[in-house]
């Protein structure tokens, strides 16, 4: 399993943010996390990647983890491709090894150039990209050493409906395996794509590119379902986060 956590909860001073949450997400599994603003999504996936401890409870997660939060922290001053050779120089630990033949450093950075679309801006400042390219340079960080597990918080908040089109596409094309043969990171295969957890708001998302929801609300899992089993996710989002 991607994911295993038992028995996980969170205090923030009194605030019980998450409650005795247990949760199994599999190899493959591309989750849509819904839930009302305070609801604990952001708080549950800075646990999963390790920015926050939990309070109690266990979590197992993959070593390798892409996180994209929902304010995405780029360096504006630097060129794309500078910023990316940066962060693939800071993760080489856990990305593929720099000395390895033929994967050389300014390959890896092509490469991920390459697979979210940057190749006409990569010669700009990060400063200087629309939002829809920022949000690709964030997808293309998260992306370092190929990760198993992918983490996204809001990544298309605040798109217009082209630059939204071309996300989802990208996330949907990041969640399937690894079919690039002409590079070392084509090693890292998952038979089953790769494990995508996506927060967001828009419920038109999770049906076109999820094959899991969850709602949380509370800091309690209060749905947890294969889209295919859910014949009206608006309402069953509105039921499972009703005030009573």
């Amino acid at each position: 399993m991607a994911i295993q956590i038992q028995h996980l909860n969170k205090f923030i001073g009194k605030q019980h943010v998450l409650r005795d949450v247990n949760l199994t997400i599999g190899d493959g599994e591309v989750v849509g996390l819904l839930g009302p603003n305070g609801a604990g999504k952001s708080t549950l996936m800075k646990i999963m990647v390790g920015v926050w401890d939990a309070s109690n409870g266990e979590v197992q997660v993959p070593e390798s983890i892409g996180f994209l939060p929902e304010q995405n922290p780029l360096y504006e001053d630097m060129y794309v491709r500078e910023y990316l050779r940066f962060f693939v120089e800071l993760r080489k630990p856990s990305s593929v090894p720099l000395h390895s033949t033929p994967y050389t450093l300014h390959q890896q950075v092509e490469d991920l150039i390459n697979r979210v679309g940057l190749t006409a801006e990569a010669n700009k400042r990060v400063g200087q990209l629309s939002k829809g390219y920022r949000q690709r340079v964030g997808l293309a960080q998260a992306m370092i050493g190929d990760p198993e597990l992918l983490i996204l918080d809001e990544p298309t908040t605040g798109l217009d409906p082209n630059q939204l089109e071309d996300i989802r596409a990208l996330i949907r094309n990041l969640a399937n395996p690894i079919s690039n043969s002409d590079t070392v990171a084509s090693n890292i295969q998952y038979p089953n794509g790769r494990t995508v957890i996506l927060s967001t708001h828009i419920l038109q998302e999770v049906k076109q590119m999820c094959s899991r929801v969850i709602v949380i609300d509370h800091g309690e899992i209060k749905v947890d379902k294969p889209i295919s089993e859910i014949e009206n996710l608006e309402e069953t989002f509105k039921q499972a986060t009703k005030n009573e």
